[in-house]
């Protein structure tokens, strides 16, 4: 296990200057591998501190867990198939239970033990180019968010439908059209937004996207609270030209903001089996990149056309937050130089860190009567994942958590988690290396307490030592450990989560 020393927690003031020490790529690597049991309702053991009283629901965690078949490996992580983990945490007592999402492919390729479909980040089927060549079918492989919709828990990865699962057995239901909502095929965002209310009701807020030479944006609005929870409200398409390859998007009361990346795709590659579809991406210097501002219905502007304005160069997969203040729209996001791509010849888990582009935070301010914008870098250091106080969201934050690398200028593997004031810049940050990489911090604010920064942070950390994977808790506040949970299974490095109240 890690000794008391490897999880300390460091005060920095405002731009401090930490020098990193160099990290084991073994023990980074050493996570990539398939998820070799499923539990149900297990019972976990505190390793360190407690767990806190006042926290009690299930924390939801999905990523890829099956990362090779037959002796063949995925090309690229986000390939992999998706598996659900459940931690509840229940006055002092935890219990997980975890489970593959039962896909139609999963289903298939685990009785054939091969791939048999193609990856849209660079797995091939086994054949070469002659096996790849002209089969277009996507693989919904569920592995990148889930979330409470009404009474179903959903699987989530954006270029197909949800699969519903059961919330408390994870026993998969099967794809899902949430109640006629969707089509057979249709896209569902894995990035839904949760609207804390800004309208008196509690709402969750997502899209899909067909993309093209046009791309159609479809956003959806649900109920998420009462009797009406999980009913579809709110429902608009709006087109726009051009390829677009949303992840993510923001919300406020008025606005659903998108950031349209100037990226374009060759698909000849594809079509011959060369390549996988997001490898014939590229970053378009002829094109540039574009903020869609779409109306919500319930806000001030409803029926007005969106308004389109042109963003900062580089890539962005994630927002943190966004707020209105008179004319002005902010919205901050984590910027990359470039799109961030593995080649058919690349070994994932060699990937060289300094190779890639990091991620920065900026925020952007859209006048929107001067339709004009400014951009400036309030983190310098390499993060991704991050968020704000989920009461926040859509409102100016004063605070937020994310997962950085160690190093302060430059890339590197997530090892830290940091807190920011968005006000002052000044930071402090808790520390899983040199052999902890963290995942996805979750925010769970205090419901006892009106503070923004009052509550817990919930991660997932690859523990290299222990070849497994713990649960930390920390306090929101001063990122001081709570607790600690040595899990009984090794988890690969994971995407996305939720965390939902007893």
């Amino acid at each position: 296990m890690l000794k008391d020393n490897k999880y300390p927690q460091n005060n920095l003031k405002p731009n401090a200057i930490d020098v990193s020490p160099s990290f084991d790529k073994q023990f980074w690597a050493s996570a990539y591998q398939n998820v070799s049991e499923e539990l149900t309702n297990q019972s976990l053991v505190v390793t360190k501190g407690c767990l806190p009283k006042n926290l009690c629901g299930t924390l939801f965690r999905n990523g890829p867990g099956q990362m090779e078949r037959g002796g063949k490996w995925i090309h690229h992580p986000f390939d992999g198939d998706g598996m659900i983990t459940a931690i509840n945490l229940n006055e002092g007592n935890a219990s997980i239970t975890n489970r593959f999402v039962r896909t139609q492919a999963w289903e298939e390729e685990t009785k054939a033990n091969k791939f048999l479909y193609r990856g849209v980040f660079g797995t091939q089927k086994p054949g070469g180019v002659l096996s790849n060549a002209f089969d277009l079918r996507l693989k919904n492989i569920a592995n990148t968010n889930v979330m409470i919709l009404g009474d179903e828990l959903l699987a989530l990865w954006e270029a197909a439908g949800p699969y519903a699962l059961d919330p408390k057995t994870l026993e998969t239901k099967g794809l899902s059209n949430l109640n006629g909502v969707l089509k057979v095929n249709e896209a569902f965002s894995a990035h839904p937004k949760f609207d804390p209310g800004h309208h008196q009701k509690k709402k969750i807020v997502t899209f899909g996207v067909k993309t093209g030479p046009k791309s159609k944006i479809r956003l959806m609005e649900f109920v998420d609270e009462g009797e009406q929870c999980g009913h579809l409200i709110h429902d608009n398409t709006y087109n726009f030209k051009g390829f677009a390859f949303l992840h993510d998007f923001a919300i406020t009361p008025n606005w659903a903001i998108f950031l349209q990346n100037a990226i374009s795709i060759n698909p000849i590659p594809f079509l011959l089996g060369q390549r996988s579809a997001a490898q014939c991406l590229y970053s378009s210097p002829r094109n540039q990149s574009k903020f869609i501002l779409i109306p919500r219905e319930s806000g001030s502007f409803k029926g007005q056309n969106p308004r389109l304005f042109n963003a900062p160069d580089g890539f962005v997969f994630h927002h943190l937050n966004a707020w209105e203040s008179n004319e002005e729209v902010t919205i901050e996001s984590i910027y990359y130089k470039d799109f961030p791509s593995i080649g058919p010849e690349q070994d994932f888990r060699k990937i060289n860190f300094d190779s890639l582009p990091e991620g920065l935070l900026k925020r952007c301010k859209i006048n929107l009567q001067k339709e004009s914008i400014s951009t400036t870098i309030i983190s310098k250091q390499c993060c991704e994942f991050a968020m704000v106080n989920p009461n926040f969201v859509g409102r100016k934050a004063r605070y937020a958590w994310m997962a950085t690398s160690e190093c302060e200028e430059g890339n590197g593997p997530l090892q830290n988690i940091k807190k920011l004031d968005l006000k002052n810049g000044a930071s402090s940050k808790w520390s899983a290396s040199p052999e902890g990489f963290v995942g996805e911090p979750i925010m769970v604010p205090s419901k006892y307490s009106p503070n923004e920064d009052e509550g817990w942070i919930l991660i997932m950390v690859w523990n290299g030592d222990r070849n497994a994977t713990d649960l930390v808790i920390l306090d929101s506040k001063d990122l001081t450990l709570q607790a600690k949970i040595d899990l009984p299974l090794a988890i690969p490095h994971g995407l996305h989560g939720c965390w939902v109240n007893t």
